[in-house]
């Protein structure tokens, strides 16, 4: 459901440590640019693979996940969203989406005319690098997880992915180092990281008998943050600076 939303100065994301403010000059463009909110309900699907969506979105609130589907039906989760992520970039620069996105928990997005990105990029010179930041950010997560995927051993896959939740939902105000509340289930794990159910299964209970973790249906708990980011060769990256949003 499309409304027209909270004004732009009164962003909940402008009031986390993580989130960089904007100027004066940056905030009234960003109000031009915004075309309203997007409410939308756990599970449904806000972009769809080939589309050519004449919008693009900043997560306000809640977790999405971006995927793409074999043709044989098999899905493969690339990447979770949450607060002040960019969703649907690609059809700005593409003309069309080459995955889709799909929400995990109800979802609050910010809404802005994919037509207008290219304004960004001749008026306003620092928030176009905080979009060409957004996407390294991104390219250097998916580079890590497919580091994950090809050298790691499943038990490891595992901990990395709950390791790298963990510390973007606690920096991104969702969540604690030692706690995620989304209703991430193990199937979704099994999407991320080309395994069974079954083997994650399998993975988790001997992370449990590590007392790494623990998982239920309330949430994902961590045990021993500092033991599970050395199991997983995980580096944690969120406290390192600010980030910018659009």
């Amino acid at each position: 459901m499309k409304v027209e939303g909270i004004p732009c100065d009164k962003c909940p994301l402008r009031s986390r440590k993580l989130f960089r403010d904007f100027t004066d000059e940056e905030l009234r463009f960003v109000k031009r640019f915004k075309r309203g909110e997007l409410h939308v309900e756990a599970g449904a699907t806000v972009l769809v693979e080939g589309d050519a969506s004449p919008h693009l979105y900043t997560v306000l609130d809640g977790w999405a996940f971006r995927h793409k589907e074999t043709a044989d039906g098999e899905r493969q989760i690339l990447n979770f969203a949450l607060p002040g992520d960019l969703i649907g970039l690609q059809t700005a620069i593409m003309g069309r989406i080459e995955h889709s996105a799909t929400a995990l928990t109800p979802l609050r997005l910010c809404v802005f005319e994919r037509g207008d990105v290219w304004k960004i990029f001749k008026n306003h010179p620092q928030l176009s690098f905080d979009i060409t930041w957004l996407v390294s950010r991104e390219e250097r997560m998916l580079d890590r997880n497919l580091l994950s995927l090809g050298q790691r051993h499943g038990e490891q896959r595992v901990a990395y992915l709950v390791a790298q939740l963990a510390d973007r939902a606690a920096a991104a105000g969702v969540g604690t180092r030692h706690r995620i509340a989304a209703p991430l289930r193990q199937h979704h794990f099994a999407d991320a990281l080309g395994m069974t159910q079954v083997h994650v299964s399998r993975m988790v209970q001997k992370l449990r008998a590590r007392s790494l973790i623990s998982w239920t249906h309330e949430g994902l708990n961590i045990a021993n943050w500092r033991e599970l980011c050395k199991f997983a060769d995980y580096e944690p990256v969120a406290a390192r600076r600010q980030r910018p949003f659009i």
